[in-house]
């Protein structure tokens, strides 16, 4: 054991982080924080000109909601985190904010949105040494983006999604914020499952189960059903 000096504590800092209590409760407040249930509400865009932002932002399609005097708020359909511009909500300058937009369909919702006089860049996709024109090849999650931005300058990057990293979404746990969303995940699982269908040679009966499994493994980024 180690000579302690009289009038010196039972325990050093580096002996106290070494502690059994120390530690549970040390993992008690981490269990706890991680089971803290906590969603992004708001993004706060810095622009410069409220009534040109107003306009813009309409013109993509996005619900203008209710806010208090001097506040403007958008929320993209199907999206639970809304934006908000106005004046004094920022020090940022304006055009200066970077934000992604997921979609399940990035060569559709470009199209809706030029249709709508909205300028998006051509799609890319992302390569080994950087950005490549066109669709992924393979049309993985995450690879095809396109690019916009709002008369200030702040970007928007679309980015298509349809399958999940593991473990960014919890297990079991599936949502849809739109019927349009749910639509597109469904049309997915029916051509997966015509697949699993030609794979086996015969009809499966239990195709709504099958269908289940298949969104739930999309969103959690589980093995999908075999």
């Amino acid at each position: 054991m180690r000579h302690r000096p009289p009038g010196t504590p039972l325990l050093d800092p580096g002996e106290a982080a070494m502690c059994p209590k120390t530690a549970q409760a040390d993992a008690s407040v981490t269990a706890s924080v991680q089971n803290l249930d906590t969603k992004l509400e708001v993004i706060v865009v810095p622009v410069s000109d409220v009534d040109r932002a107003k306009a813009f932002y309409v013109r993509l399609g996005w619900r203008l909601d209710q806010t208090p005097p001097g506040i403007v708020q958008f929320t993209p359909h199907g999206s639970g985190c809304s934006v908000q511009f106005g004046p004094g909500l920022t020090s940022a300058a304006p055009g200066s904010s970077t934000a992604y937009l997921i979609v399940s369909d990035i060569e559709a919702a470009r199209d809706a949105l030029v249709a709508a006089g909205v300028a998006v860049g051509d799609v890319f996709h992302v390569g080994p040494d950087g950005p490549v024109d066109g669709l992924d090849p393979e049309r993985r999650s995450y690879f095809s983006r396109a690019t916009l931005r709002d008369p200030d300058g702040n970007t928007w990057l679309m980015q298509e999604i349809t399958t999940r990293l593991p473990g960014r979404v919890e297990d079991g746990l599936t949502s849809f914020g739109s019927a349009s969303d749910l639509a597109g995940a469904l049309r997915r699982a029916a051509a997966a499952h015509g697949e699993h269908e030609k794979r086996t040679g015969e009809t499966d009966d239990n195709w709504p189960d099958w269908y289940a499994a298949y969104l739930v493994s999309e969103q959690s980024g589980a093995t999908p059903p075999q």
